[in-house]
């Protein structure tokens, strides 16, 4: 069997060159020896995955796609049009919205990452008050308003931070206002977790290839610092959950116990400045764990 080849994001405004995000990625892939084929990430926000592929030789195998995140039910679209040119993702559609979502990958973490819960809303038919019973079952304490995927820390104490979630006006606020800020990308629903104090030493990414430790880098948030977590139990995780490019964030919790504090889809998770992720690239190469 041929080795897989890569899907990169096209530029936008050139599009027989690569997302400039990605462009040192992508040659770094064709330095593996790998195949390299653009495709068009607005094209599959839009709901056409046809025109979005519409560059991938048929019958050309198998790929990883590496790019922009998109909905999972977008990758969806993007996994049948590429089927109906005689093409497959090695990251099906159910493993990247499993890896992409926390409650997909929530139960294989549970003990590993703070305490959460969630409910599901649509930001197309949203409920007058989406907090309305969403701290039920995660305790008192301070806590963290998220969506599926992501959460706007940049908001810290408007969208993100509530001191105390049983104070439900308080909560009915920070959730408010962060469905308001994530509009239409609200991702799937609303998320509550458990707020957790970490110390100030950078969050390491783990990347994993089929259960096993492929990179250990800094966070793209913070690319000059990169920690040593223990991963012995959080391998056996990853391995429960199943997909086969994942990745963990970790940070170290202020009493020495290091945390999960989030799961992604290798495929759509960052790089450190500096990265071109050739090292990376080389272990997606190899052969499925068995």
């Amino acid at each position: 069997m041929a080795p897989p080849g890569f899907l990169f994001c096209r530029d936008p405004l050139r599009p027989t060159r690569p997302d400039p995000v990605f462009a040192e990625e992508e040659a770094a892939a064709r330095r593996t020896g790998a195949r390299t084929v653009l495709v068009d990430h607005d094209a599959l926000l839009a709901g056409d995955p046809g025109t979005a592929v519409r560059r991938v030789p048929g019958d050309s195998g198998t790929y990883w796609y590496r790019g922009w995140m998109m909905p999972a039910v977008r990758y969806a679209e993007f996994e049948r049009a590429l089927a109906a040119r005689g093409c497959a993702l090695l990251t099906d559609a159910a493993a990247y919205r499993r890896a992409h979502e926390l409650p997909g990958w929530y139960e294989a973490f549970t003990g590993l990452t703070p305490r959460s819960v969630w409910r599901s809303l649509s930001a197309a038919d949203l409920p007058p008050d989406p907090a309305t019973g969403l701290a039920e079952g995660l305790g008192p304490g301070p806590g963290i308003v998220k969506d599926f995927v992501k959460s706007r820390k940049d908001e810290w104490h408007e969208a993100c931070f509530v001191p105390e979630v049983k104070d439900a006006e308080r909560l009915a606020a920070v959730v408010g206002r962060f469905v308001e800020l994530q509009g239409e990308f609200l991702a799937g629903g609303v998320v509550l977790r458990a707020y957790e104090p970490f110390v100030p030493g950078g969050e390491a990414r783990v990347w994993w290839v089929d259960g096993e430790v492929a990179r250990v880098t800094a966070h793209p948030d913070t690319p000059g610092r990169l920690p040593a977590p223990g991963l012995d139990v959080v391998g056996e995780a990853v391995r429960a959950l199943g997909c086969r490019w994942v990745t963990t964030d970790m940070a170290l919790r202020e009493d020495g116990v290091w945390r999960v504090v989030e799961v992604g889809d290798g495929q759509v998770s960052g790089l450190p400045a500096g990265d071109d992720g050739e090292a990376l690239f080389r272990a997606l190469l190899g052969p499925p764990a068995l």
